[in-house]
């Protein structure tokens, strides 16, 4: 049975003046690590800050966990963070060498994810709502437009669309990420999944978004 970490790091400095509780719930969960209550009270003023990127948020899930790094083969401690609101679930998560360290980082990452998806909002709601996909190639001449294969005849009757073929094929760079850093790309992309290869598992992965604001994923075997 794994041993209880016990979090006794002093906390950082102060800004100067107290922070402001967040309206939302925060939820400590540590694995095999003891949460005293001065990093509670830190992390707590922390996540206050990014209420304003997203005034829906309703919960913070803020779990720890003291767990071994492959890479460097040594202990190290890791905070994982997650934002639930009204839209799709934002989470970042982090690795240091002390849990203070860790979850700077990851707020960071949460807060640049927060303030990306408010600016998308923006821009889809605003006066500069992008043009769709299926818009942009609707106005391109048909000079300019590569000619499609003739239908195939079939009992002499040409049909005017063929169902179930592979009308289009894409292609993007394998970069190795991991899970966090897909679900930050499908994001940013406002799909429904993200195909990458999983720099933890060496494999083809996807994620995908389902109900409830939660995520899936799929790892091949």
């Amino acid at each position: 049975m794994d041993s209880v970490q016990v979090l006794d790091e002093v906390p950082p400095e102060a800004d100067g003046q107290a922070e402001s509780a967040p309206q939302a719930e925060v939820v400590f969960k540590g694995r095999n690590v003891e949460i005293p209550d001065h990093y509670r009270n830190y992390v707590s003023s922390k996540l206050a800050r990014l209420e304003r990127f997203d005034r829906s948020i309703y919960l913070f899930d803020v779990e720890l966990k003291h767990a071994p790094n492959r890479r460097q083969r040594k202990s190290c401690q890791r905070v994982e963070i997650t934002a639930r609101g009204r839209g799709p679930v934002s989470r970042a998560e982090a690795c240091a060498d002390s849990f203070y360290a860790a979850f700077e980082s990851a707020v960071d990452k949460l807060e640049n994810r927060l303030r990306r998806a408010k600016d998308r909002r923006k821009v889809h709601y605003g006066d500069k709502t992008p043009v769709s996909l299926a818009a942009a190639t609707a106005v391109v001449p048909q000079t300019e437009r590569r000619p499609e294969p003739p239908p195939v005849e079939r009992n002499g009757i040409e049909p005017e669309h063929e169902p179930g073929r592979i009308v289009r094929t894409k292609e993007h760079p394998a970069t190795p990420m991991t899970v966090d850093d897909a679900l930050y790309e499908m994001e940013l992309v406002g799909h429904d999944f993200f195909l990458f290869h999983d720099k933890q598992t060496e494999r083809p992965c996807v994620v995908y978004r389902r109900h409830a604001y939660d995520y899936g994923l799929i790892r091949l075997s």
